[in-house]
């Protein structure tokens, strides 16, 4: 628990032309020769991603891309790969060859980044070999040379001013108790456990908790009774995972709030009150409707997993109705989503923010209702109210 989790970081993406010098700017900023630097145009194809530090910022993921003129088939399959970095970028590097000045490509990314409302920089780079003025009323422009470190501290400086986090907003629950608190974790242990560890999401809360000096019970769903009895006072939450809702929902009692870790990464990283409707419409699904089941990243599938198995199964025992599933995992997004008349998302935990609000404007944008996992199983379990009332 030691390392920032890549979905946690600030994504700086840096975008340029072919041989602007976007990844010597990385090796300058981070002081490391972390990205793979040559004369050869084009030598960056696909978005490279770079856990770092950076002061002031901090924690941050750094974003190489492919030039934004690259060419033929292959450089038109690279340049869109750039583009949709767009969507889980925080903060975007606009990287000016000094020599040339802005082209029509930095115009066009600059317009792209202004349309989603992305913070960013204009780096004019390469001063040393000469200095292009460039004006630009959008976005403020520092001017650098990787090569020599002029201007690199402007441009961290520069970085801090513009990145800054509204931390009441994006907390998971530490907004939801008090300092002493108590808060029960339901962590269940199964096939889809990984071995030696809690997963990330159980991880992240409970850093959360005690980061606002709450403290932590972790306990299995087996154990929650036995661990609500040995308590001397009532704990302020019981927090569980979501598959485990039938069970925990039965032994908390009902003056307990009780969530779970998937819901509370709806409100942390998404839009609840979305979410929530997403749920609403399996009441009116048709037998026979499409539903897309998609997850931020891939993993090994067990013969019980949620996704696959779970959610179909509970699906099917609540509404009574047959659904055709197509599955998606990966840090993409399908572009046909118009074809569903729902989407089930995962919990998101190795998305960030930006991510997981393009997923849900992106179907939104075509009507098409969006759901998480945690929020759904609450619904057809019925305890839909109750768990989310709480946040």
């Amino acid at each position: 628990m030691n390392k920032t989790p890549r979905a946690n970081r600030v994504h700086i993406a840096i975008f340029g032309k072919r041989n602007s010098g976007k990844s010597s700017l990385i090796n300058a900023l981070t002081g490391q020769d972390i990205a793979l630097v040559s004369s050869i145009r084009g030598t960056t194809t696909d978005p490279v991603f770079k856990s770092m530090e950076i002061l002031p910022i901090g924690p941050v993921v750094l974003i190489d891309t492919a030039g934004l003129d690259d060419l033929g088939e292959l450089g038109e399959l690279r340049v869109k790969k750039t583009i949709q970095v767009l969507n889980k970028t925080d903060l975007a590097i606009i990287v000016i060859d000094a020599e040339s000045g802005i082209t029509e490509f930095d115009y066009d990314i600059i317009k792209r980044i202004k349309d989603k409302k992305l913070p960013a920089i204009i780096v004019v780079n390469k001063i040393d070999l000469g200095k292009t003025e460039v004006e630009n009323n959008d976005f403020p422009v520092v001017y650098v040379s990787s090569k020599t470190n002029a201007g690199i501290n402007d441009l961290r400086e520069e970085l801090g001013k513009l990145y800054s986090e509204d931390e009441n907003r994006f907390r998971i629950v530490g907004d939801l108790i008090n300092p002493g608190d108590f808060v029960v974790l339901v962590t269940p242990i199964d096939s889809a456990a990984p071995k030696g560890r809690v997963i990330l999401p159980q991880q992240q809360v409970l850093r959360d908790i005690l980061d606002h000096e709450g403290i932590g019970i972790v306990t299995r769903e087996f154990e929650l009774e036995q661990t609500l009895n040995n308590l001397k006072e009532k704990p302020s939450m019981v927090i569980t995972d979501s598959q485990a809702f039938e069970m925990v929902s039965k032994v908390t009692p009902e003056d307990i709030p009780l969530t779970s870790f998937s819901i509370l990464f709806a409100r942390y990283k998404g839009d609840l009150e979305v979410l929530k409707q997403g749920a609403r419409t399996i009441e009116t699904l048709s037998d026979g409707a499409k539903i897309l089941v998609a997850e931020g990243c891939t993993h090994h599938r067990q013969k019980d997993d949620i996704g696959t198995v779970k959610i179909p199964k509970w699906l099917k025992e609540y509404t009574g109705k047959d659904f055709k599933y197509d599955h998606y995992a990966g840090h993409g997004f399908p572009e046909n989503v118009g074809e569903y008349d729902l989407i089930i998302h995962c919990g998101a935990c190795m998305l960030n923010r930006k991510e997981v609000m393009h997923r849900i404007n992106t179907a939104q944008e075509m009507n098409i209702p969006i759901v998480n996992y945690g929020v759904l199983i609450a619904y057809i379990h019925k305890i839909f109210n109750r768990t989310v009332e709480i946040i």
